[in-house]
């Protein structure tokens, strides 16, 4: 089947995640700046990090035949250090026009803190003000609830956002109607031991319908695994979905959200 894995931080993943995801019918990866499993120290960390976003992962994704494509920012696990992030922002629009740019993310929250807050709203500025789309991760767990809606009223009281180039990712039962009722895109990640596992992904599917709904893998360094969104396709299937319907969960959602961003082209295109 063709599918788009909207989000996979491949900087973490071995060349052989990429073989596997293009003989799995992968036509392209978008890869959102996170965490590296540590904070860095310096401005300059990040500079280097966003010329490896930039230049080297479309390298390694071109030789199996896939697009590789990358969002910017400065994590919400780094936000604590709100003059780092300054630095870290200030940088990011000298990126803005390489290629594989869709826009800024994934931003968000960690721990609902004052200083994540603040630097979440510098950063929803930077795509307002650059006419960037955003790409949001919402806190884990018992978190998740209270953070999402958080981000939900920064986004709301900026007026230069549109809420259909917003996503708003790692959704479960308990958030994704509160994204969809805002008119945003909700993005359902497919983690072995939290977030959503397969079968949860698809019940929420078949409460809520197809509109505005991506899965993604979200694969790093952690438990999780790059395969996760063909493998709940197959999942959809055994259920009774039919192929058209899961055809627009997998690949023609998240193309037709991506593609709000002109640099978001197919191999063909």
């Amino acid at each position: 089947m063709n599918y788009i894995e909207p989000h996979a931080h491949m900087v973490s993943r071995v060349t052989d995640d990429y073989e596997r995801m293009a003989l799995a019918g992968c036509r392209a990866i978008c890869e959102p700046a996170f965490w590296a499993g540590f904070d860095r120290s310096s401005v300059a960390g990040f500079f280097d990090y966003f010329s490896q976003l930039t230049e080297h992962e479309p390298k390694r994704a071109a030789k199996f035949g896939l697009k590789h494509f990358c969002w910017l920012c400065i994590n919400s696990k780094e936000a604590e250090d709100v003059k780092l992030a300054e630095e870290v922002i200030a940088l990011i629009p000298q990126f803005l026009n390489r290629p594989n740019v869709l826009g800024i993310g994934e931003i968000g929250l960690n721990k609902n803190s004052r200083n994540e807050m603040r630097v979440l709203e510098m950063q929803v500025n930077l795509a307002a003000t650059h006419n960037q789309m955003i790409l949001v991760h919402t806190p884990h767990l018992e978190d998740k609830l209270k953070g999402t809606r958080l981000i939900l009223d920064v986004l709301k009281n900026d007026r230069r956002i549109k809420p259909g180039r917003v996503i708003i990712d790692h959704v479960e039962e308990h958030t994704v109607e509160m994204v969809l009722d805002a008119g945003m895109w909700a993005g359902m990640t497919l983690y072995p031991e939290t977030k959503c596992t397969p079968a949860r992904a698809i019940d929420i599917l078949e409460i809520y319908g197809n509109e505005r709904l991506w899965l993604n893998s979200a694969c790093d360094w952690g438990v999780s695994d790059p395969l996760a969104v063909p493998k709940t396709a197959l999942e959809m299937k055994r259920r009774g979905h039919l192929a058209a319907a899961i055809e627009k969960v997998v690949f023609k959602n998240p193309k037709s959200f991506l593609s709000q961003s002109p640099n978001f082209k197919l191999a063909e295109e």
